[in-house]
């Protein structure tokens, strides 16, 4: 699909917020991009269109001034982005309809790169939130949950990334990467009261998923997904607060993301 529109990322990540909390100030800490350049080299979902860019003008106009412009097109599903509910859930909130709070807020990470080091397809378990709960206590009511994989270090090697280089539909049968098991997006939707999920691979569900229960289940309960998200090794367990902006395509499925962080 060609949309033929120039895609700015960030103008202005907040002009005017304020946050309601004894234990943060948007003042203090340092800023971490979660988000993967979108390029010729970006990696898309093997059945997808990959990202083009195309040069409008470069150089001097006959006024003399410089003058840069370019074209772009891209899938809503590629790159670091975001999946609206609608993607898996009938009549859920789509890209426009988010509310700003959902993708705004303290964010927790659980670490499972040692599973997924043994495991390449290893699905974040029930074990995994109930041990990070004994370690960092209950997960906070309306937090973020951040999932990493360590998957991050192979972008964008398509091989390594996503077990497969090959494009089209017979290479979603060689799809390898880790994921969410559907039994933990239960729990979570069930006893945790979870806004925004991320992930630090290609999809929420693992590799050789075909029915996507994880998308499913937490798309039903309206709760968005963040997908290819970057540096998450550089966020600690708890404490850092998330901005997940997406461009803001009426009715759209999902949309290319610019996610960061911010820590103490």
């Amino acid at each position: 699909m060609r949309t033929g529109i120039v895609f700015i990322t960030f103008v202005s990540l907040l002009l005017a917020m304020c946050v309601q909390s004894e234990e943060w100030s948007l003042g203090e800490g340092r800023w971490v991009d979660l988000t993967h350049e979108f390029s010729e080299e970006t990696l898309y979902w093997p059945t997808s269109d990959t990202f083009q860019k195309d040069t409008v003008f470069v150089g001097h106009t006959d006024e003399g001034f410089y003058y840069e412009a370019y074209q772009i097109c891209t899938a809503e599903h590629g790159g670091t982005h975001l999946d609206a509910p609608i993607h898996f859930a009938e009549d859920r909130k789509r890209v426009h309809e988010l509310e700003l709070d959902q993708l705004i807020g303290h964010a927790i990470v659980v670490d499972v790169t040692g599973q997924a080091a043994e495991n390449r397809e290893y699905q974040l378990s029930v074990d995994d939130l109930t041990d990070w709960e004994q370690e960092h206590g209950r997960m906070p009511d309306d937090s973020i949950l951040l999932v990493r994989t360590g998957f991050h270090q192979y972008w964008p090697d398509a091989e390594q990334y996503l077990g497969t280089a090959m494009r089209g539909e017979e290479a979603l049968k060689e799809l390898s990467f880790p994921g969410i098991h559907p039994d933990a997006a239960r729990w979570i939707v069930e006893n945790r009261n979870i806004k925004a999920v991320g992930i630090d691979t290609a999809s929420l569900d693992y590799g050789p998923s075909t029915l996507f229960e994880t998308h499913q289940i937490l798309f039903e309960e309206n709760i968005p997904g963040f997908e290819n998200v970057a540096n998450l090794d550089e966020l600690p367990p708890t404490g850092s607060f998330v901005v997940a902006l997406p461009m803001k395509i009426r009715g759209g499925s999902g949309a290319p993301l610019r996610i960061v962080a911010q820590i103490p």
